[in-house]
């Protein structure tokens, strides 16, 4: 009989586990992307997802909708939600077995900000890293329709579904401890848009461009990197941070990303040049909401860097020249000889701003880049060179124009003198050694301290008159 009854007591628990293991199981679950305080993006078809059990039902309540659907033989579920304009505070209601309630929750626009340190950077600076004016952006930071997500750091060999981090709004603590050019991007948008922001941090210092780009373009396009999954996977590794960091916030609806990387890649800036738009073109595939505006920073002038620093900045222009609804932020006007983390960066954010508010937000009446190379014709031994983003001229602000360079059939670049003329149409390069030029390059240097802008005081981009093919063998 003892034994009976032991045996019946053992059977008896077991069966206690297994129904609450089942309980367990059977808690509807989202990932950590969806909490309360959490901004949605408006005027687009939001998806909500997450766990159950197998052939669960599942309800979700906001804002006046309904919506029901039932979880999979996985145990997966989503959602579609019907549009919204831009408002708010709401509650979602997810309810299952177990009920689920999201409070303060509005609509707005949402924003990635991603890339390596000078994107992570904080507010409050880095270690013995002062940012300037940070003091007082953090003591005006109150903002309860400016939100925050940070993600994690997290490394991963395989695609990860869920990332830590929770939703923020803006205030004095949470402020500072977020992306000091995230901040002031989205405090930017918020104030002329006059509707709720939300912006979800994604960075990693010192990473090169290939730890965020998916296996899939690793293993097709740039075979180099695959010898990295056969190690510990590190933030250095192909592929380990968008498994861990990018993929996890796939398919939380998005108006588009910011993006502040390049310096982890400088060595080899031609591959960077094929590799970053072909991170971009797989981020928009895998979030299968076609070409979202992806807007980033060309490289700060730094130090003595060599000319492939100056190389990787003509990368990144050639990726916005070249690829769809993107847009270069320059800031050489801006750089720190000493410092890889220029101490400026809310001229960063807020010119970034510009982009998405002309681009994005069909502001008229604006500039949103500097200018950028158009042409060269050659009169006698001057070049004259013509700019885009310049309506009303160029200027040098007041400055010395130099940091110019000529070459003629040799293709030995010579220093030059430049002169604005023609009503600040046209830039006039020429050299008493080059007889015959052929091409112009400016700030062909890892430092320079910028001296060519548009009238709205917006810096030119490092640009060199050659094709791209010539300007990387070089």
């Amino acid at each position: 009989m003892k034994s009976s009854s032991k045996q019946n007591y053992f059977l008896y628990f077991v069966l206690f586990l297994c129904s609450h293991a089942m309980v367990v199981n059977a808690q509807v679950k989202l990932p950590n992307l969806f909490g309360s305080h959490m901004v949605l993006q408006r005027e687009q078809q939001n998806l909500v997802w997450g766990t159950a059990s197998n052939g669960e039902k599942i309800t979700l309540t906001i804002a006046g909708q309904k919506h029901e659907t039932t979880a999979d033989k996985k145990g997966d579920w989503k959602i579609k939600l019907n549009p919204m304009q831009a408002g708010g505070p709401h509650t979602m209601i997810i309810e299952g077995k177990t009920k689920i309630v999201f409070d303060d929750i509005l609509i707005g626009e949402v924003w990635i900000c991603t890339g390596q340190s000078n994107m992570a950077m904080t507010l409050d600076g880095g270690p013995g890293q002062h940012l300037e004016g940070s003091n007082d952006a953090i003591l005006n930071s109150t903002n309860p329709n400016l939100r925050f997500f940070t993600v994690g750091n997290s490394v991963s060999d395989t695609p990860i579904d869920n990332c830590k981090g929770n939703w923020e709004l803006s205030q004095p603590k949470t402020a500072a401890e977020f992306s000091a050019v995230g901040y002031y991007f989205g405090q930017r948008l918020q104030q002329f848009l006059n509707i709720p922001i939300g912006l979800i941090s994604s960075n990693v210092g010192g990473t090169p461009g290939q730890a965020w780009t998916p296996k899939e373009i690793i293993a097709s396009d740039f075979p180099e990197f695959k010898k990295d999954w056969t190690e510990k996977q590190t933030t250095q590794s192909a592929s380990a941070l968008y498994n861990g960091m990018i993929h996890p916030l796939i398919p939380f609806t998005i108006k588009g990303a910011i993006w502040y990387q390049g310096e982890g890649n400088k060595s080899a800036p031609e591959q960077y040049s094929r590799l970053f738009p072909a991170m971009i073109k797989s981020w928009r595939d895998n979030w299968k909401q076609g070409d979202f505006p992806f807007y980033f920073v060309q490289l700060a002038p730094y130090g003595n860097q060599g000319e492939n620093w100056v190389k990787l900045q003509q990368a990144q222009l050639k990726t916005m020249l070249t690829i769809p609804n993107t847009g270069m932020t320059v800031i050489n006007d801006v750089g720190d000889a000493s410092r890889i983390h220029p101490p400026r960066k809310k001229e960063v954010g807020q010119r970034l701003a510009l982009w998405a508010l002309a681009k994005t937000y069909g502001v008229e009446g604006i500039l949103h880049s500097g200018p950028i190379y158009k042409s060269m014709t050659i009169e006698g031994n001057k070049a004259q060179i013509s700019f885009d983003n310049a309506p009303s001229g160029i200027t040098s602000l007041g400055k010395s124009l130099k940091y110019f360079e000529i070459a003629g059939s040799d293709h030995i670049f010579q220093p030059a003198q430049a002169k604005i003329t023609k009503a600040g149409k046209i830039l006039e390069v020429w050299s008493d050694k080059i007889s015959q030029p052929v091409s112009v390059r400016y700030a062909w240097e890892s430092y320079v301290e910028g001296c060519l802008f548009n009238t709205a005081s917006l810096p030119a981009s490092a640009f060199c008159t050659d094709d791209w093919d010539v300007i990387f063998k070089q």
